[in-house]
């Protein structure tokens, strides 16, 4: 059996699904939120490196890697702004978010 690119593709598909399914049933829990985003962000990231492949040139790859710099960021800052809110509140409820307006 040869994997093709509609494999791939079913792949990211089903992965961007239980991201965008995990951000909207899970609106309490900001771990969760931020792991959904990451879902999503790996599923374009196997759409960009399949396409590539596909199209057999390296332009998808390179803005694969860039997608996973933009996601290293966003995980480090937001785990920073997790510690921070969690450290001034006491709980890291979502819905207590309102309360880092300045």
């Amino acid at each position: 059996m040869i994997i093709g690119l509609a494999h791939y593709l079913a792949v990211a598909a089903i992965l961007f699904t239980i991201g965008v399914f995990g951000i909207f049933v899970n609106r309490k829990n900001i771990i969760v939120i931020l792991m959904s985003v990451e879902l999503i962000l790996l599923a374009v990231n196997i759409n960009l490196v399949a396409f590539s492949a596909y199209l057999g040139n390296v332009t998808g790859q390179i803005f694969a890697m860039f997608v996973l710099t933009v996601a290293a960021a966003e995980a480090a800052v937001g785990l920073a702004i997790l510690v921070t809110f969690f450290r001034n509140r006491g709980d890291i409820a979502v819905d207590d978010a309102s309360m880092m307006k300045g």
